[in-house]
Formats: C-alpha cells, sequence, structure tokens
C-alpha cells in the first residue's frame, strides 16, 4: 500500500456498531471519517461472532439480529460517504500536535498512514479470540467439526451439535439451534449455569420434553479422522468415561481480550480498559477519544446503546478541535432542513 498520508478530521478506531454510528454523529457536523478494522467487514463483533444472534435493548427495535443492526447502521451512514480500512490494526499513535490543536500520525501494519486531527477508540474490548478447549488436536477440526462462533445458522440445519458451556453465549446457542438442528446436547460441568434465569428455564423445558439433551462432564478428546468430527470423548462428574455422537462441537469458554498496541499509546488504562472523562469521553491525551466496551468511567455500562450516547456526545467535542471557533447551534433531525439535506432527505 502506499506510504502518503491520508489526511481526515476524526480516524475511528473499530468498525462495530458504536464506531458505525460515531461516523452518522461527526457527518452530522460535517467531520470527515474514515474507520480501521483489524475485520475484514464492518459490524465488529456483532457482525463476526453474532451475525444471527436476536438483540432487544436497541431502541425503536423490539428485536434485530447483530447482522441487521449493521446493515441498518450502513445504510444510516451512507449519506456521509465514510471511508473503511478493513483488515488492517493500527500499530502506532504518535501525537504531532498540541494539546490545543492535536493532530496524530497513525500507522497501521497494512503500512496506510493517516493524519488525523482526532482519533476516536470504539475498538470494543479490543482483539478478542475465543479460549480453546484443552483438547490434543482441536485445531485440525476447526471450520468443519469446531466452531466458536455461528456465521450462519442455516450450516447448522440438521446437524448433531455438541454445545460446551454454562455462560449466555452456550446456552443461547442451544435455544436458537435447536429448532433446526437434528439434535442439540448441552454439556457443562455442573447442574449451574450462569446464563440469564429465563434461558436456564427455556433450556430445562426443553430437556424434560425430551427436545434437547443436557449432560454434565467434560470433553477429554475429539474422535473422527479430522477434519470429519464424528464423536467427542467425555468424563462424566462421577469420573465415567462417554461419547457423545456429534458432527458439530462448539465450546463456549469465553474470549480472551488482548488490547495489543493500544497499551503503548500513552493512555491511563485500568484493568485493561481506556480511562475517560463524562463530558466527550476524551482520554488523558487531548484528541484521543474511547467509546464503547473499551472505555470505563463510574456507571459505566457495557451496552451498545451507551456507546450510541458516548459516540454522541464525544462527536460535540471533537467539533472544537476540528472546527475552533465555529459556533455550533444545536438542531434536531426533524426540524433543520439543513440537516435533512446532508441525509439525503426530500421533501
Amino acid at each position: 500500500m502506499s506510504n502518503a498520508e491520508i489526511s481526515t478530521d476524526c480516524l475511528i478506531i473499530g468498525a462495530g456498531p458504536v464506531g458505525l454510528f460515531a461516523v452518522f454523529e461527526l457527518g452530522l457536523l460535517d467531520i470527515r471519517a474514515h474507520l480501521i478494522d483489524i475485520l475484514g467487514k464492518p459490524g465488529g463483533q456483532c457482525a463476526e461472532l453474532y451475525p444471527e444472534k436476536p438483540i432487544y435493548d436497541i431502541p425503536g427495535f423490539p428485536v434485530v439480529t447483530g447482522q441487521g443492526l449493521t446493515d441498518n447502521l450502513m445504510q444510516q451512514i451512507a449519506p456521509f460517504h465514510p471511508t473503511f480500512h478493513h483488515n488492517e490494526m493500527v500499530t502506532a499513535v504518535e501525537p504531532i500536535g498540541t494539546a490545543e490543536a492535536p493532530l496524530f500520525r497513525v500507522t497501521t501494519d497494512g503500512g496506510t498512514v493517516f493524519s488525523a486531527k482526532t482519533v476516536m477508540i470504539a475498538a470494543g474490548g479490543g482483539s478478542f479470540q475465543p479460549k480453546k478447549p484443552p483438547v490434543a488436536n482441536i485445531e485440525a477440526y476447526e471450520g468443519t467439526g469446531v466452531f466458536y462462533a455461528v456465521r450462519r445458522m442455516e450450516a447448522l440445519r440438521g446437524r448433531n451439535v455438541l454445545i460446551v458451556g454454562g455462560g449466555d453465549s452456550a446456552l443461547d446457542w442451544a435455544l436458537n439451534l435447536q429448532p433446526i438442528a437434528n439434535r442439540v446436547t448441552l454439556m457443562h460441568r455442573r447442574d449451574e449455569f450462569r446464563a440469564a434465569p429465563h434461558s436456564v428455564e427455556q433450556m430445562r423445558t426443553l430437556v424434560a420434553e425430551g427436545r434437547m439433551d443436557l449432560i454434565f462432564g467434560q470433553m477429554t478428546g475429539l474422535e473422527g479422522e479430522a477434519p470429519t468430527l464424528t464423536g467427542v470423548a467425555c468424563k462424566g462428574n462421577d469420573g465415567s468415561a462417554f461419547t457423545v455422537t456429534c458432527d458439530t462441537l462448539m465450546p463456549f469458554f469465553g474470549l480472551t481480550m488482548k488490547l495489543g498496541p493500544i497499551a503503548d499509546w500513552g493512555l491511563n488504562l485500568t484493568e485493561n480498559l481506556i480511562n475517560v472523562e463524562l463530558e466527550g469521553f476524551e482520554t488523558n491525551v487531548p484528541g484521543i477519544f474511547a467509546v464503547g466496551d473499551i472505555n470505563t468511567y463510574p456507571g459505566k455500562l457495557k451496552l451498545i446503546l451507551s456507546g450510541f450516547h458516548e459516540a454522541t456526545l464525544a462527536a460535540q467535542k471533537i467539533n472544537r478541535y476540528v472546527n475552533p471557533g465555529k459556533r455550533v447551534v444545536f438542531q434536531y433531525t426533524t426540524s433543520s432542513t439543513a440537516l435533512q439535506r446532508k441525509l439525503g432527505v426530500t421533501s
């Protein structure tokens, strides 16, 4: 890639839902934005890990999938023509301006160099990777018989699925896949679950009705000539050995967060989260903002809708840096013809 610097008003690191919505709020203020994401498409974790998982707490949507939310956000920001840089990770952020007039030289592992007046970190919790179970040769089955996320539910139709785990992800996918899979078996170490009580109740009802299997124990090995999975060897809590016949294994042991190069940017951190102030969610480095799951402050809630709120206030403070001295009159999109023209609304 060319090493010529790309100039932008705001460089958004992370193209998940919060990063995408930030484009909208910045666009209303005539602030140009580029987005960088390590993934090959927009949507972040919602699109990559949970594209078909229903989300119930997005205002105005009784239910929307992760991919559906991403699609709607992409449609919403289309009038502002943001530029995406996918499959790239920021490796260095160098302040070259002043506290009053910030400017940053940002470099990615793909060789792209940016000159950005402001930087907004919307990278979720950093780079997430699934925690893999300590089972020999599991990599040989990944992508054919072993999956750590559901990209397309339809691809699992008619399969015999063993889901291992006791948290929300394990139970959510057990419930969502049960209607389309040939058989779903849920295995956990004990008869206590960390998932939402309603999900646990639904699961127990399906088990009682004979529509799902529930077993207690731990996996010890995989069976079948790789990459074809035919079963999972297990050990029960009583020490007994048994095999669960299946062609699909989905272990949900959580995700490991890797903050990556962000840890070296001189930002104040608390347990791998970025400390921010509450007026505009700015970090200790003037001109660098952090929104969404990556930040922390008193009363923080890790919800998408909270991230939308943070991105909105951050955009207002970013505007002071990008357009210093410019008087901004707050306007509602419902009544401002100028804002409606930006959105392509015609009467």
